[in-house]
């Protein structure tokens, strides 16, 4: 049965209860080598308020698990383990959900999501919403499933991208987002429901494809992701910064910023208490660059630790230091690449902005991305106060 308790309309967030909101990757337990214990480690659990759980996949019209190895069935050593204690070979629950159990065992504030799409996964969400309810019971069940019992607070939807391209197209019309949240709501009940959405604020973009506003009012709090608006997907350049504040003489795309998201999707009618501003905790970048300032022409991406084009925060401050600043955000000219990203610097300004726009707080893409002693995690918390 889906919960029956809370309203319809989730409540707004209340002042002075910032969101600190940061995705949890489920494969970052293989080469990324980051485990729950790291959020521990590095400080982070005392700054973040919520962890999204990333990704669940959406198929044959449900919610179906990801990874099962990765997310019940891996086996922690002492070491390892948030609690300090080795599983056991006859352990019922595992992996990254027994580590998180701990977790909110340990930090009973954070609120941990389930989240479900992303870039790679958002291609069955068409299928789903031609039978919403099929589509959210089984979510509901999968969420709250008995053997992970007391581990997720709600869900969130990433659909990349409703009534319109991402990976893959959607046709749905605009009005899909606004049934999707609704039946999510009344499905889930008085649990989180959230979503993360475009930040394509351009004249008859992502944002303009759907009734954002509409689906916020079901919706607990949304994610805009204001970052990838530039990088080495387009190889010939012109550099710019994958995640600028505002726009700058010579970007590249207008409405492609952070103010120019936000403004649009207040302006349709969404409140602003309930949006996040997004963080990503990595750079994009470019090789064969000679200018130092935004504009410049490249040759292609630049080589990255796990892929071309993008590379963790926690490499890049030590592999190519900032050497300036644009539109909010810093960038950085080494060698023959170039490459944009936050700093705890640009991060607190940033958090000082949302704060002066009224907004719920901010997120970040992802965990693993920040230094071993949480200093972007930790600048969130300090520039929202």
């Amino acid at each position: 049965m889906a919960a029956q308790s809370g309203s319809a309309q989730a409540a707004a967030q209340q002042p002075g209860e910032r969101v600190n909101l940061g995705y949890f990757a489920e494969w970052g337990v293989y080469d990324r080598g980051y485990h729950v214990k790291n959020i521990v480690d590095s400080g982070t659990a005392e700054d973040i308020t919520h962890i999204n759980y990333a990704f669940g996949n959406v198929t044959g019209g449900e919610c179906t698990l990801g990874d099962s190895y990765a997310a019940y069935e891996r086996a922690y050593t002492a070491a390892e383990s948030v609690s300090g204690q080795a599983d056991t070979w006859d352990q019922p629950l595992r992996g990254n959900f027994n580590q998180l159990l701990q977790l909110k065992e340990a930090y009973p504030d954070i609120k941990v999501v389930w989240s479900f799409g992303g870039w790679s996964w958002s291609g069955g969400f068409g299928q789903a919403m031609q039978d919403p309810q099929r589509f959210a019971q089984s979510c509901y069940d999968l969420v709250n499933d008995p053997r992970w019992e007391g581990l997720f607070d709600g869900i969130d939807l990433d659909w990349e991208y409703p009534n319109a391209c991402g990976l893959t197209c959607d046709t749905s019309g605009p009005e899909v987002f606004e049934e999707m949240m609704s039946t999510f709501r009344s499905v889930f009940g008085d649990q989180l429901v959230t979503a993360a959405i475009t930040a394509d604020a351009s004249d008859g973009g992502k944002i303009d494809a759907a009734d954002y506003a509409g689906g916020a009012q079901h919706a607990d709090h949304i994610a805009v992701m204001t970052y990838d608006f530039f990088g080495g997907f387009t190889p010939a350049g012109p550099t710019a910064p994958h995640s600028p504040l505002t726009s700058y003489d010579g970007i590249p795309a207008e409405g492609f910023n952070s103010e120019a998201a936000i403004d649009k999707l207040i302006a349709q009618g969404v409140p602003a208490e309930k949006l996040l501003l997004g963080i990503g905790f990595y750079g994009r970048g470019w090789t064969g660059v000679t200018q130092s300032a935004p504009g410049g022409t490249a040759t292609g991406a630049a080589p990255g630790t796990y892929e071309a084009g993008i590379d963790d925060y926690k490499v890049l401050i030590d592999e190519c230091p900032p050497t300036g600043t644009v539109a909010g955000t810093a960038y950085a000219h080494c060698g023959n690449e170039w490459w944009s990203y936050d700093t705890p610097e640009t991060i607190v300004d940033k958090m000082a902005w949302a704060n002066d726009r009224d907004l719920g707080g901010a997120f970040f893409w992802e965990l693993s991305g920040d230094t071993a002693d949480g200093q972007l995690v930790n600048a969130i918390e300090t520039g929202l106060g």
